[in-house]
């Protein structure tokens, strides 16, 4: 029910300000919580309506995406999957490094001298030592032997074109090369290309370094390797680039020599 008041009483007085109890026993009192609202006021004659607006908005609730944060098995998958990729295109480069060096002739007689050599078979270009058998019979000549008899004139061709820089000599059976000996200014020469081989070899091992190093860093920026795992793991690729440097100058140490030797 409206409670009455006189049209001289002051509104404010009327509501904050306890009456004389002599005039009345009944006062507007405003619970807390409408304390902290808007108030306004519509007084007629003998009654005032409280009308009360409410100042505050509705909560907005801001939705964070939810991100998946990598597992130690998945982080320790990804280690691993780099490594074995590193190791992998590294023997590679290694056995690169051989089959070049094992093209170069040294004066003495090797099967491998004759495995960059292409034939053109029914076709198709295919390596020399899978459609023939060949031998060292001596320490100056080799012996190759095809497996199909028709096959010796592409065979000798694909020979006289090569870099190997020896003449066949196809008897209808099979086909003789003798190995030229190699002058002292020559060996000299060949020694420097395998030189070359061999520092493009050791690059070949630092750019695969680089590419894994790349790897971690982007693994870092996903946090999902720390600062710290990141050094641990470039000191543990710089030690084993050393040891693949190492085998480069091993391989190339020892073909100089085969070289060098008269």
């Amino acid at each position: 029910m409206a409670t009455s008041f006189s049209p001289a009483t002051h509104i404010r007085s009327s509501i904050f300000h306890k009456p004389n109890s002599s005039n009345t026993k009944t006062f507007l009192s405003i619970p807390f919580p409408l304390a902290s609202s808007q108030r306004s006021f519509t007084s007629a004659s003998h009654y005032v309506t409280l009308k009360l607006t409410p100042t505050f908005k509705p909560f907005q609730i801001r939705r964070t995406p939810f991100v998946k944060a990598a597992t130690i098995e998945e982080i320790e998958a990804e280690k691993a999957s780099i490594e074995k990729y590193v190791k992998n295109r590294m023997e590679k480069t290694i056995e690169n490094i051989r089959s070049n060096f094992n093209s170069i002739r040294t004066g003495r007689s090797n099967p491998s001298m004759l495995d960059k050599i292409e034939v053109e078979y029914y076709g198709s270009p295919v390596s020399l030592k899978s459609i023939a058998q060949i031998s060292t019979p001596d320490a100056s000549s080799l012996l190759v032997q095809p497996y199909d008899k028709s096959s010796l004139k592409a065979i000798e061709k694909a020979i006289v074109s090569s870099d190997v820089g020896m003449t066949p000599n196809n008897d209808g059976e099979v086909i003789r090369l003798s190995i030229p000996l190699l002058t002292s200014d020559r060996r000299k020469e060949m020694s420097k290309i395998v030189a070359k081989q061999a520092e493009e070899g050791k690059v070949a091992l630092r750019n695969i370094r680089r590419d894994a190093l790349k790897s971690y860093e982007k693994l870092e920026k996903e946090k999902k390797l720390s600062e710290d795992n990141v050094k641990d793991l470039s000191s543990d690729l710089q030690k084993l680039t050393d040891e693949y440097i190492k085998k480069v100058e091993t391989i190339y140490k020892q073909k100089e020599k085969e070289l060098l030797t008269v």
